[in-house]
């Protein structure tokens, strides 16, 4: 009995959701931690541009050498070698990055403006090079299909990052009360730098985990197959920086563009916990694309394969439109998942889920340039996203603050699903269900919209309303997506 491809997906992106997303779900456990009860809006600012480089110079000292251990390692006849080759490489490019950052770290840290912080510099440094180390283990894993060892080492990492920063920020504080800067360590170290220990330690603790995978290893370089790895991995490496470029660069320039900059950091931190709220959206988009992926290539060699695809970009637009309301009609709620310090920026919170959105379904129309081995086109794609991003965020931010930067990831997304879209239908034409497509994305802005005219009501009175909205898209997309097919799929009978 064959199983309905797109039930599979969505339990595969409940899978990958479990073993992959979960860890980041604790992770973001700590933005309440930070933004209630430890760090103000200045501080919280500094921990998001320092984690914005984090993540822009992991995808650096990777250069795609994940994406090209996998490639290798399936058509090798010596794994071992691939493995020693990839690791070899990235333990080099890690030492070499971290002597730099010791030696150059008092001009990097006036170049980021934080010359007083020097400490900062080199934990970043120590928490990229102690990730990098790890990528090729855990892309082993992945590949012996030890998914469930991997999920355990990932999950084991974040709560001990989280442990962590729960003893450094909140227990020994707390013990200490008032008599905090008496203690050694306290003296001379500012507590943002604390978060940078939690997780450097985290990190360190998560390549031990990992050395019973690498005990095999040998520190060995194959020339010629290093050759090709690099061939492979670096377009990987323009793809997955310029993604990233659009994911932190308006943190990172909000730092250095906002016309007062007294007040830069604190207006990044009211602009990335407000960020934050879209967890949902980014979640499950991440989950799916995890998922999507495989599905799409399994998928492609059978019959009613673009019919498939054409489904599934319907229902990934329905529960996203589905999670847009959810948090934004109980927005009351949410906010409290950041600290009343932060909520000035609130405003961000429709445009960031919408361009999420964006995003998602770019991934979905991805499937053209995939399938008919256009790698570059995409790669070409993403280019012109970063350009605009970064073009529309040197312009905006001066004159709107974080306003500016988050209608700059707006445009950014929405012109990279256009695009895609457009390039799509020429090269691998798919039938999808515009109507549908558009009724649900009419429906969820005009519920929004009728949503706005409740500001001035009582909070209760509110809820409900809202709550009656919500209810309305979840009816209608029942009508249109359950009770349909179930009529469609209603066997006739010759009389």
């Amino acid at each position: 009995m064959s199983t309905n491809p797109i039930k599979r997906l969505a339990g595969e992106t409940a899978v990958y959701g479990l073993g992959t997303m979960v860890p980041r779900f604790l992770n973001y456990l700590l933005v309440p931690f930070y933004t209630i009860l430890v760090f103000n809006q200045a501080e919280y600012g500094q921990i998001t541009v320092l984690y914005s480089w984090v993540a822009l110079l992991l995808v650096l000292l990777t250069y795609g050498m994940e994406t090209a251990y996998f490639r290798y390692v399936s058509k090798s006849d010596n794994p071992q070698e691939v493995f020693n080759t990839t690791t070899t490489s990235i333990l080099i490019t890690s030492l070499l990055f971290i002597v730099s950052i010791i030696v150059f770290v008092k001009p990097i840290a006036h170049v980021i403006d934080y010359p007083a912080n020097k400490e900062y510099i080199i934990l970043i440094g120590l928490i990229i090079a102690l990730d990098a180390l790890a990528a090729i283990p855990f892309a082993q894993l992945r590949y012996q299909n030890k998914a469930r060892k991997f999920a355990t080492i990932r999950i084991l990492s974040v709560l001990i990052t989280i442990a962590l920063n729960l003893l450094f920020l909140y227990v020994i504080p707390t013990l200490a009360g008032k008599n905090i800067s008496t203690l050694p360590f306290y003296q001379s170290t500012n507590l943002v730098a604390f978060v940078f220990i939690a997780n450097m330690l985290g990190s360190l603790v998560t390549l031990l985990l990992l050395l019973p995978e690498i005990k095999g290893y040998k520190p060995r370089i194959n020339k010629v197959l290093l050759k090709q790895l690099l061939v492979y991995g670096l377009p990987v490496l323009v793809i997955s920086l310029t993604s990233m470029i659009n994911e932190v660069a308006d943190k990172i320039m909000l730092k250095y563009l906002l016309p007062d900059p007294t007040t830069a950091d604190a207006q990044l931190g009211i602009y990335s916990a407000s960020y934050k709220l879209a967890i949902i959206m980014m979640l499950f988009i991440q989950m799916f694309r995890y998922a999507a992926e495989p599905f799409f290539f399994a998928e492609s060699g059978k019959k009613d394969a673009k019919r498939n695809y054409s489904k599934v970009l319907t229902y990934f637009v329905l529960f996203c439109w589905l999670i847009f309301l959810g948090v934004l009609l109980f927005l009351d709620l949410f906010k409290y998942f950041i600290g009343p310090a932060f909520w000035a920026g609130l405003a961000i919170v429709p445009i960031i889920l919408a361009a999420k959105l964006f995003l998602g379904v770019f991934y979905n129309l991805s499937v053209w340039y995939k399938l008919t081995n256009n790698t570059l086109y995409g790669a070409l794609i993403a280019v012109a996203g970063s350009l605009i991003t970064i073009t529309l965020n040197l312009i905006l931010i001066p004159k709107y603050g974080y306003m500016g930067a988050a209608w700059a990831n707006f445009a950014c997304y929405f012109f990279i699903m256009m695009v895609s879209f457009i390039w799509g239908r020429r090269v691998y034409k798919i039938n999808y269900e515009y109507l549908k497509l558009i009724l649900y994305s009419v429906l969820a802005v005009i519920l929004y919209t009728i949503s706005l005219q409740t500001t001035e009501w009582e909070f209760l009175s509110r809820i409900i309303f809202n709550t009656i909205l919500l209810s309305s898209f979840v009816f209608t997309a029942y009508i249109f997506e359950v009770r349909n097919n179930k009529k469609q799929n209603k066997p006739t009978h010759v009389q």
